[in-house]
């Protein structure tokens, strides 16, 4: 924690308000929150001016106001209106303070406008100050959430019940903890007992196992509801397995902590019957005091928990050392419903997997310390594993295919207490007789192995069954099977669980594993052609079980995931292959039902050592669809020599009380029996002691309370003068309260008063202005219509003027018909002369001359035009290239050098276009010259009469196109873009000399032809 002198104090003044309007009924309330802590002042009275005059204040360190800077957390001011009767609470607008501005200097008070607020034509809007203040109190963090309430806040919890309850809702299968309104999220709650260790020092030593019971289960309640476990009978060897009960809860992440707060210790005891033999306590309490985010992340609270028993049996038991105390795995895990468990990897010591309980010890007829002895045959516990590790390997090493792990993923974090050493096994090992292990051997055929074979170890766990669409509950089991692994025997969960709609359920026993041998493409073809189908059963106690529909699980997507490496017992790297899933149960001619959730996990162990393995004969007899035992979902188990079924050598074995063994431990209890009295004795003279002294401190301590309440009485009897002051005091503000609310009555009639007159001179002035628009509207209506009389006068003399011009057309028309007719008979006449045909060349070739000027003028009228575009198309772009260059000065050198080849790159394909334009014109003009120039040759023997108008349009045709070049040229040298050395400029220049050049040629001709 941070000294003293790092401690501030961010304190929020809200001194006013304005703009507000006035409401009787109503309360003005100011919330402020800031980093989920929520502070609000005391209800104020709901009028323009609201005062409130109160300041807010969170207490933090340097370091922790630097991290709310950097994050730009905001300290929100909310504004609500609360009526006192319903306590019903409505939003008026809110302000965003931004902590970065805030100083240690106070500053004055600002006006901040509400944003977002209900009254839109008034703009309400708060007097507030924010400043930074030393920290004057201890340098504990101070909780705004820990301070005493006050009279009317509108803290969150002042919202809620004192007491939270968890109310049941049955139909949709949760329950509620909150307002229904406010709390919508749903969690899960789970309570995982993973093993347990050391039962048996839980019973006394004056009572035998067998005496004690023959089934002991878990037991605890959840929010009212009573969890017992699956039972198991032996306390020495525990077989049983870690089961998860979830409750679902319908709250939000803050009421829910506070909730879970108020709760009680989670009680689990280990009963036997009607009898609890050790209990423990975890705490509820501790999940709301973890700093998890539930909307990323569960919160878990696990560990090994002591198991103490009940007092009249602790009597009984003598001191236990730590490391033979028992204990019990629980985790409890908190989170949404959409964040999923994160599954652990499945842990290995001693190239064997790790259990939820450490390896059980010998059975209890052998005397401990006689640990080689091998137990009689009829005790001995039976092999189910169908492959055996060949009895010519070496007697101490491990077996071939190690046990599967009964552990969850909820288990597995918790396997940290020490297991017992693989020595005890060893040994057992070694005192196995040479005969018993070759008595297998000589009857058991054997399967040999290819050398690149690889040893594999497939754990498959079915987490939850959930989303069931269907209108009734089931009692759900999962049976499914997979060949390939070895054994046809079907893997069922037992017992089944109750799934209802909208409730997600873990199903127990539901962790097997199988170990095979096989090569790495087998593998990988039968998991890419065979998916693995597993079987959802609804067991019925009154008829047959009905299926309820089929999960395909393709194991071909555990092949794809990413492979991870471990070390192996023997140091040796080894991959694993982890894949987690929802797949749907679907049923057929009914689609989806539910949703199964499974994680699948693949471990390649190297090739494997044996090259031939032994098939046991309970494989050779195995049936076609053997059904295997509930109790028992493991794939296969390894078979100990230690265990093996030969018959061995009878020994005679004296009782059990004859031996020393028993004579020592009978002098013992002896022995401890006497010391016991001892400590009695002991014990009741230091009860006597002790309850002398406490006399003695009880009279002093009586002493202290008398002069103790002698003090306090005198300090109520001050107390008692300072209430009747502060009660005359109370009377003397009562009557001056009651003089002002006559003035203010006084004042409300006067401001009533005139409220009334003006209300008459605003109705005065609305008459007066209405009778002026309804004059306006009059003489505007009168505008109108004279307005309309003259557009009808114009109408009428547009018509006669009309009528006149149609009658002039008439006659214009009637002339023309006459002109036509004479322009007829002078054609009749003109033909019957010798030279016609001639003149009629003549004329034709005049009209061809005629329509190409027509068309050359208008390609000219063209060409104007595109040169005067083209000219301020160049100028604009000059323009811009100049402004461009004086704005490029600020620019690198590099984006100069990138603009200037834009610009050259998109003048030289404009100069490429205006060039290949230019040339297609001048081209058809020379085309077109040329043509002239061969009718004008022609034409030569024409008569003089129409011989000179040749060669003077040719003449005139070539000037215009020499000036047009040079318009051109001089037009693209104006615009400063282009310089004589550009190659549009030069063609231009070439052209120009070209008509130059023809127009020389072209003038002694014409004077020839004029002197002709």
């Amino acid at each position: 924690m941070a000294s003293k002198s790092d401690q501030l104090v961010i304190v929020v003044s809200i001194v006013e308000g304005r703009h507000f309007p006035k409401t009787t009924r109503l309360s003005l309330v100011v919330q402020a929150s800031f980093d989920g802590e929520q502070l609000a002042t005391d209800p104020v009275e709901h009028r323009d001016q609201p005062q409130f005059n109160t300041e807010l204040a969170w207490e933090l360190n340097r370091r922790t106001l630097h991290q709310h800077r950097l994050q730009r957390t905001p300290i929100k001011l909310q504004c609500f209106t609360l009526d006192p009767v319903s306590k019903r609470k409505e939003s008026v607008g809110y302000i965003i303070l931004d902590l970065r501005s805030v100083q240690e200097v106070r500053q004055e008070p600002r006006w901040y406008p509400l944003l977002s607020s209900k009254y839109t034509k008034q703009k309400p809007s708060l007097l507030v100050s924010i400043v930074l203040e030393p920290s004057v109190t201890s340098p504990e963090r101070f909780k705004a959430k820990k301070a005493p309430p006050r009279q009317g806040s509108l803290a969150v919890t002042d919202l809620l019940p004192e007491n939270l309850e968890a109310i049941l809702i049955p139909d949709q299968g949760y329950h509620q903890v909150g307002p229904a309104d406010h709390c919508s999220d749903m969690f899960v709650l789970s309570v995982t007992v993973a093993f347990a260790t050391k039962l048996e020092q839980l019973i006394p030593n004056t009572m035998k196992l067998s005496a004690v019971g023959s089934e002991f289960f878990f037991y605890y309640s959840i929010l009212g509801n009573d969890i017992t476990s699956e039972p198991f009978h032996n306390l020495l060897c525990l077989d049983f397995e870690p089961e998860r009960a979830s409750v679902w809860i319908r709250s939000s992440q803050r009421i829910l902590k506070t909730f879970l707060s108020q709760q009680p210790s989670l009680q689990i005891h280990l009963c036997c019957g009607n009898h609890s033999l050790g209990s423990t306590d975890v705490s509820l309490s501790s999940l709301s005091a973890v700093s998890v985010d539930l909307e990323k992340k569960a919160a878990v609270v696990e560990g090994a928990f002591v198991l103490h028993p009940p007092t009249q049996i602790k009597q009984n038991l003598p001191a236990l050392h730590a490391d033979l105390q028992p204990t019990v795995g629980v985790s409890v895990t908190l989170r949404r419903e959409d964040v999923p468990l994160q599954s652990d990897r499945i842990k290995e010591r001693n190239g064997t997997h790790m259990q939820s309980h450490p390896p059980p010890p010998p059975p209890p007829p052998p005397p401990p310390s006689i640990p080689h002895s091998a137990p009689p045959p009829d005790k001995r516990p039976q092999s189910s594993s169908p492959v055996q590790k060949p009895p010519e390997s070496a007697p101490v090493a491990p077996p071939l295919l190690p046990s599967s792990s009964h552990t969850e993923s909820d288990a597995e974090s918790l396997l940290e207490e020490p297991h017992q050493a693989p020595d005890f096994q060893e040994n057992h090992i070694e005192a196995a007789p040479d005969g018993a292990a070759s008595s297998l051997s000589v009857s058991a055929p054997k399967v040999s192995i290819p050398s690149s074979a690889h040893h594999y170890c497939f754990t498959l766990e079915l987490q939850s069954l959930g989303s069931l669409r269907l209108t009734h509950p089931i009692a759900a089991m999962i049976r499914y099977s997979y060949r390939f692994f070895g054994s046809p025997a079907p893997i069922i969960t037992n017992p089944p669980v109750e799934v209802q709609r909208n409730m997600e359920v873990s199903l127990p026993q539901s962790y097997c594993a199988f170990e095979f041998a096989a090569l790495p493409f087998q593998l990988q073809d039968t998991f890419l052609r065979v998916p693995l189908v597993a079987e959802v059963w609804h067991k019925d106690s009154t008829r047959k079980d009905q299926l309820i529909g089929q999960a395909s699980i393709q194991l071909s997507h555990l092949l794809r995931c990413e492979k991870s490496r471990f070390l192996a017992s023997t140091g040796e790297q080894r991959w694993r292959q982890s894949h987690q899933e929802r797949v749907p149960v679907v049923k057929t001619n009914h689609g989806k039902v539910a949703e199964l959730s499974y994680v699948a996990t693949l471990e390649d162990l190297g090739f494997v050592k044996a090259r031939e393995i032994l098939v046991s004969d309970s494989l050779q007899n195995e049936p076609a669809v053997p059904t295997r035992p509930p109790c028992h979902p493991t794939a296969s188990r390894p078979t100990d020599p230690c265990l093996n079924p030969a018959p061995l050598a009878p020994t005679a074995l004296s009782g059990p009380r004859d031996t020393p063994e028993y004579r020592t431990a009978l002098e013992l209890e002896l022995w401890k029996e006497e010391q016991e009295d001892l400590f009695d004795d002991q014990l009741r003279k230091k009860e006597l002691n002790h309850m002398q002294a406490l006399a003695e401190e009880w009279k002093k301590r009586d002493r202290e309370r008398e002069a103790l309440v002698k003090k306090k009485e005198v300090e109520y009897n001050a107390l008692e003068e300072q209430l009747q002051k502060t009660l005359s005091d109370l009377e003397r503000r009562e009557k001056q309260l009651a003089e002002a609310e006559l003035e203010t009555q006084r004042l409300q009639r006067s401001l009533q008063a005139e409220h009334d007159l003006t209300q008459r001179k605003l109705l005065a002035e609305h008459e007066l202005a209405q009778r002026e628009i309804q004059q306006t509207s009059r003489r505007l209506q009168q505008e109108c219509d004279h307005r309309v009389a003259l557009e009808r006068d114009k109408e009428r003399l547009m018509e006669e003027e009309r009528a006149r011009l149609l009658q002039q057309i008439s006659d214009g028309e009637f002339r023309y018909k006459q002109l036509e007719k004479e322009f007829q008979l002078y054609r009749e006449q003109q033909n019957v002369s010798p030279g016609f045909e001639l003149q009629s060349e003549v004329n034709v070739l005049t009209l061809q001359k005629v329509e190409l000027e027509r068309k050359l003028e208008s390609t000219t009228k063209s060409k104007l035009h595109y040169k005067q575009q083209w000219g301020r198309a160049l100028k604009e772009l000059a323009r811009i290239k100049q402004r461009e260059q004086e704005n490029a000065i600020a620019y690198l050198k590099k984006e100069q050098a990138a603009i200037e080849s834009m610009r050259q790159r998109y003048l030289a394909t404009e100069q490429r276009e205006a060039v290949q334009q230019d040339r297609q014109e001048l081209e058809n003009i020379r085309n077109e010259l040329n043509r002239l120039k061969q009718q004008e040759d022609k034409l030569d023997h024409v008569p003089s009469s129409s011989g000179p108008s040749g060669p003077q349009t040719l003449n005139e045709c070539a000037e215009d196109h020499l000036s047009r070049l040079l318009e051109e040229r001089d037009t693209l040298l104006r615009t400063g873009v282009y310089t004589h050395e550009d190659r549009i400029i030069a063609e231009l220049n070439k052209q120009i000399q070209d008509a130059m050049t023809d127009r020389e040629l072209m003038e002694p001709t014409n004077h020839r032809q004029s002197h002709a």
